[in-house]
């Protein structure tokens, strides 16, 4: 019998990704401070892909303390150039920092999802992007900024590839799940094989 499910996440396109699916579930975000986590990891040497796997794990640890009986899904994303890992932008001259970094440049995506039950995890996937901005102008950046406004503050690289961002990019290596941060595929055959949904 399903045990119910709980997504661990506060992001709206983790959210649509499985409501599109057919999954049924509830939204239960963590309130861990993910920064915090982070920043013991970077002093270890951790990767950017060590450092996606323990945030997911993290959040849905935590969110599984209060859903003993569930399924919690966790997931996380970082964006990575070379050894310097990027952040959602805090405002928008940050949000133009960032993407006068990427311009010109290969940099990685590396989405995390896990499943967690009883604050144990049970089951985890890492599925990697390599996404190549073509050169961008410094103006062109300013257009763009203004065009999307505050949406670029809502995802790592300060651009969503579904609209406008993917006029940035010159070419994409992966999925389109594993860009929107939720490797759905592997995770929907996870909760096939459990009897979560229907199979």
């Amino acid at each position: 019998m399903p045990k119910g499910i709980v997504l661990a996440s506060g992001s709206v396109h983790r959210r649509e990704l499985l409501k599109n699916a057919g999954v049924d579930f509830t939204v239960r975000p963590s309130e861990l401070d993910e920064r915090a986590i982070e920043a013991p990891l970077r002093e270890t040497g951790a990767t950017p892909e060590d450092v996606a796997a323990v945030l997911a794990e993290a959040k849905a640890s935590d969110v599984s303390n209060s859903h003993p009986d569930e399924i919690v899904i966790g997931a996380d994303q970082t964006l990575a150039l070379g050894d310097t890992v990027f952040h959602k932008p805090a405002n928008m001259d940050e949000a133009r920092r960032t993407l006068l970094a990427l311009s010109g440049q290969t940099h990685t995506l590396n989405s995390a999802v896990v499943l967690v039950e009883r604050g144990v995890v049970t089951w985890r996937h890492m599925a990697v992007a390599r996404m190549t901005m073509r050169g961008l102008d410094p103006a062109f950046i300013g257009r763009y900024l203004a065009q999307v406004g505050a949406r670029a503050l809502t995802s790592v690289g300060a651009y969503q590839i579904e609209r406008e961002g993917v006029q940035l990019m010159e070419a994409i290596e992966g999925d389109y799940f594993t860009i929107i941060g939720l490797p759905i595929l592997p995770l929907l055959k996870e909760l096939r094989a459990r009897g979560e949904i229907d199979g």
